[in-house]
């Protein structure tokens, strides 16, 4: 006869316990996801937005997501009952975890990231008190690892609602702000915005190595409430910082046409901090000096250049409708990642201006932060100067290029294309023209202390001045120029072994390549 142990008759009966507690766990996670969120979902929807879920699912490869915190609802239980904080407050508003983002390319290792998406559907994307541990959670995780972040950040910034937390008064004991901006160096920080994005986030978003934008986002460092309350007047949300002021003056890096192309656009730039890449193709590099004009005073444009270097569709382009006399961004060859650096000889003529200078300084700090060895292309008359340059501060200004090139601890390649004046071309060569591993010009190049024009008119005043009439006066000219083309052709100043060598432009990539190997240059 069978009978029950001793002691199985001391445990009480639990029938069904374990099946109830695994039933209430799948509501809890169903309660955070869109297919129970018909309302929030709607919401999105009518203004043509994805959930942040969706955005989620876009950019992580599949089934990769680990989530911190899913079950995590608002500090508001003293005014909200259990139930509606699991519906309308799922993971406090902010979906974080670790994740893999463009394996196929770099593989298991090299594609680990830390994933951040703000969720507006859920209290405006506003900042509460578990909203921020989870984010001081996975941005020490990521810090500890050293593991790139991709942070959607749309949303109102602080919380004012949360009842529950009382130890503290102001709220402003928070390391999330720092730890965000300590890990500037640790490993890349990629921030995309759609929609609203004020006060704490804007903050987040600010602070990140590479700003993504959509064209609906609207950047402040506050929102209308903020504004309003310390007496400033009273502003609709999208009066504040829309993506056409915040493009234009630096803030945004890329600008998107929407989520989705936020999403490939923050996966492309992410690549470029992953590695190599095995397949690669790219242009007929003699069509390169067909580009360049005939006539040495007509402008041309130099993202044609940029372009048939690279490998194809490789080239992405930083802040372009800011600092727009130097063209910053990235490149590949052979698959090999690369900072450019380029002036634009059609905006001043390739004047290298204040704005251009901070822009052309931050981004050579970011690549050497993160390894990323640098071509510069150099085809510039020299800084831009006169009496409005310096209201706008130019002696600062520009010499944090000069700042910058010398802190720089990459390997650069210089490339002079047509023209190399001044201390304006010095800067693009990181302050020396024996800074880089290698410095070379095409056949093309042409260098001075200052433009050609400008040094006859300096150094030959006198003789100018004492032409029979202004026909004299102009041949004088021209001639004078001339002369000084000659003495200063890129083959001319080369056998003065002022830098190192005068290349034919095919070869370009070939060069690069080969300098760039005897550095020893390796992104992370």
């Amino acid at each position: 006869m069978t009978t029950k142990s001793e002691s199985e008759e001391e445990q009480p009966a639990i029938a069904g316990d374990k099946d109830k507690a695994l039933k209430q766990f799948n509501q809890r996670l169903a309660d955070s996801l869109d297919v129970n969120r018909a309302d929030e979902v709607a919401a999105r929807r009518q203004k043509g937005y994805r959930t942040a879920r969706e955005n989620l699912e876009d950019l992580c490869d599949k089934d990769s997501f680990i989530e911190y915190g899913q079950l995590a609802v608002a500090a508001q239980r003293k005014r909200l009952s259990k139930e509606s904080l699991n519906k309308k407050t799922p993971a406090d508003g902010v979906i974080t975890g670790l994740a893999r983002v463009n394996s196929s390319d770099f593989g298991a290792t090299r594609s680990q990231v830390a994933v951040v998406v703000n969720d507006y559907s859920v209290l405006a994307g506003t900042q509460g008190y578990f909203h921020h541990k989870k984010l001081d959670r996975i941005i020490a995780v990521a810090m500890e690892q050293r593991l790139p972040v991709i942070m959607f950040t749309e949303g109102g910034g602080g919380r004012p609602g949360d009842t529950d937390v009382l130890v503290n008064a102001a709220g402003l004991e928070l390391k999330t702000f720092a730890s965000w901006a300590a890990m500037s160096g640790v490993a890349p920080r990629i921030a995309v915005n759609n929609g609203y994005c004020f006060a704490g986030n804007a903050a987040l978003f600010g602070s990140a190595d590479i700003t993504i934008a959509t064209k609906s986002s609207w950047i402040g460092m506050a929102g209308p409430a903020m504004i309003e309350g310390g007496g400033m007047g009273k502003y609709q949300a999208e009066e504040i910082g829309p993506t056409d002021v915040q493009a234009n003056n630096g803030v945004i890096d890329l600008v998107a046409e929407d989520e989705a192309d936020a999403t490939r656009l923050a996966q492309k730039v992410l690549s470029y901090f992953q590695g190599d890449l095995a397949s690669w193709k790219c242009a007929d590099q003699n069509d390169l000096w067909s580009i360049l004009p005939k006539d040495r005073r007509f402008a041309y444009d130099v993202r044609k250049i940029i372009t048939t270097l690279a490998d194809t569709d490789s080239f992405t382009e930083l802040r372009p409708t800011y600092g727009r006399c130097i063209i910053t961004g990235f490149i590949r060859i052979e698959g090999k990642p690369f900072g450019i650096l380029c002036n634009d000889c059609r905006m001043l003529g390739g004047a290298i201006d204040s704005e251009s200078s901070i822009k052309a300084a931050r981004f050579i700090e970011l690549c050497d932060r993160f390894g990323i060895g640098m071509v510069s292309l150099c085809d510039t008359p020299g800084f831009m100067v006169g009496p409005e340059s310096e209201v706008d501060g130019a002696v600062r200004k520009m010499s944090e290029l000069f700042l910058a090139g010398a802190r720089a601890r990459i390997p650069v390649v210089s490339i002079v294309l047509r023209k190399a004046y001044g201390l304006g071309a010095m800067a693009m060569v990181m302050g020396s023209f024996f800074r880089p591993v290698f410095s070379a010009s095409w056949p093309s190049g042409e260098f001075g202390g200052m433009g050609l024009e400008g040094a006859v008119n300096l150094g030959f005043k006198k003789e100018l001045d004492k032409a029979a009439n202004p026909q004299q006066r102009k041949a004088l000219f021209e001639k004078l120029v001339g002369d000084l083309y000659e003495l200063g052709k890129a083959t001319e100043v080369a056998s003065y072994v002022e830098f190192d060598a005068v290349i034919m432009p095919e070869r370009t990539r070939e060069v690069i390549l080969q300098a760039m190997a005897a550095a020893k240059q390796t992104p992370l």
